[in-house]
C-alpha cells in the first residue's frame, strides 16, 4: 500500500532550508526510497510549510527514515526550523490522477 508522510513545520530561513533539501537530494540520490517530494508554502503565513514525501509503502518509508543520510538531514532540518515539526503518517487509500 502506498504511503505518504507529511511534515508540518515553520521556518523563517527558507533559503537555507531549500539549500539543505538540495544537499540531501544529492547525498541520498542512490539510497533514498522516496518516490516524490512536494513542498508547499502557506500563502497566508509565509513561514509555514508542509513537505509531502511519497513512498511505495510504509516499510519503504521506514527504510528511508533509517538511512544515515536522512537522519543527518532530519537533525539539520530541525535546527533550521522555528520549532519542532509535526509528522503525519498516511496510508494512501485513494489516489486519482486527472
Amino acid at each position: 500500500m502506498a504511503f505518504v508522510q507529511i511534515i508540518d513545520y515553520r521556518c523563517s530561513r527558507f533559503d537555507e532550508m531549500q539549500k539543505l533539501g538540495e544537499e540531501w537530494e544529492a547525498a541520498a540520490a542512490d539510497t533514498s526510497t522516496t518516490q516524490r517530494v512536494v513542498m508547499g508554502r502557506d500563502r497566508n503565513d509565509p513561514d509555514h510549510f508542509l513537505t509531502m514525501a511519497f513512498f511505495e509503502s510504509y516499510e519503504s518509508a521506514m527504510e528511508n527514515s533509517d538511512n544515515p543520510v536522512t537522519q543527518e538531514f532530519s537533525q539539520k532540518m530541525g535546527a533550521l526550523a522555528d520549532g519542532p515539526p509535526t509528522f503525519y503518517d498516511l496510508d494512501v487509500v485513494r489516489d486519482e490522477v486527472r
